[in-house]
C-alpha cells in the first residue's frame, strides 16, 4: 500500500540533511491515514454491520409475524410472460408457473388471484404453499436470519472499505496540494534567482 511504503521510505532517511519539512508533512499526514485505516476502518464496520444487523433482524421478526404460509388451490394455468432474455431471470421463472388460484386468508377471507406456483405442470385442483400477508394478500417469503445476518456482514465489509477509500483518497488529496505549493515554491524561487543564474563571480 502507498501509505506503508511512503512511512517507511522516509523514516529510512529521516535524518538525511536532503529531507525537506514537506516530506516531514507528508510522512505525518501517510501515518496518520494509515491509523485511521488501521483502527477506524474496523471499528466503523463493526458499528455498521451491528446497526444493519439489528435493522434487518427487526424486520425479519415483524415479516415473520405478519407473513403466513397457507395452502393456495389451483384454478387453472395462466399464460407465461413473453421470454426473457436474461438467463438468470428465465431460469428464476422457468421454476415457477404463474396460476390463478384460490386460499383463505389468516383472517379468514377467500381469496382469488394469479400467483407463481412452485409448480411444473399444474392442473385444476392441485395445492401449494403460498406467502401471504395478515389481510391474505400474496406477499414474498419472509427473510431469514440467516440472509440477514449476510446482508449485514456485507454492509460492514462495505463500510469499511469505503472508509479506507475515503482516508486514501483524502491522503492523496493533501499530498498532491502540498506537491502543488512545493512547486509553486520552486517557481517563485526560480523567478528571483533566474536572471542571475551562471553570473555568480563574473564580475558583471
Amino acid at each position: 500500500m502507498q501509505v506503508v511504503r511512503a512511512i517507511v521510505g522516509l523514516w529510512r532517511w529521516r535524518h538525511n540533511p536532503l529531507r525537506r519539512g514537506t516530506d516531514l508533512a507528508e510522512a505525518w499526514v501517510a501515518l496518520a491515514a494509515l491509523i485511521l485505516i488501521v483502527v477506524a476502518g474496523p471499528v466503523v464496520g463493526i458499528v455498521a454491520g451491528s446497526l444493519s444487523r439489528d435493522a434487518l433482524y427487526r424486520s425479519v421478526d415483524e415479516q415473520r409475524s405478519h407473513r403466513h404460509r397457507i395452502t393456495a388451490t389451483v384454478v387453472k394455468k395462466v399464460a407465461q410472460p413473453p421470454l426473457d432474455t436474461d438467463p438468470e431471470t428465465a431460469t428464476a421463472r422457468d421454476a415457477h408457473t404463474r396460476v390463478m388460484a384460490t386460499w383463505t386468508a389468516p383472517d379468514g377471507s377467500a381469496h382469488r388471484d394469479r400467483v407463481v406456483a412452485a409448480l411444473e405442470s399444474p392442473h385444476r385442483g392441485d395445492t401449494f404453499r403460498l406467502w401471504t400477508d395478515d389481510h391474505g394478500n400474496a406477499v414474498g417469503r419472509p427473510l431469514d436470519r440467516a440472509t440477514a445476518a449476510t446482508h449485514a456482514v456485507l454492509a460492514g465489509f462495505g463500510a469499511s472499505v469505503a472508509l479506507t477509500g475515503l482516508v486514501e483518497g483524502g491522503r492523496r488529496v493533501i499530498v498532491w496540494r502540498m506537491v502543488r505549493r512545493r512547486y509553486a515554491r520552486w517557481d517563485r524561487a526560480w523567478d528571483i534567482a533566474g536572471p542571475d543564474w551562471g553570473r555568480t563571480g563574473t564580475g558583471s
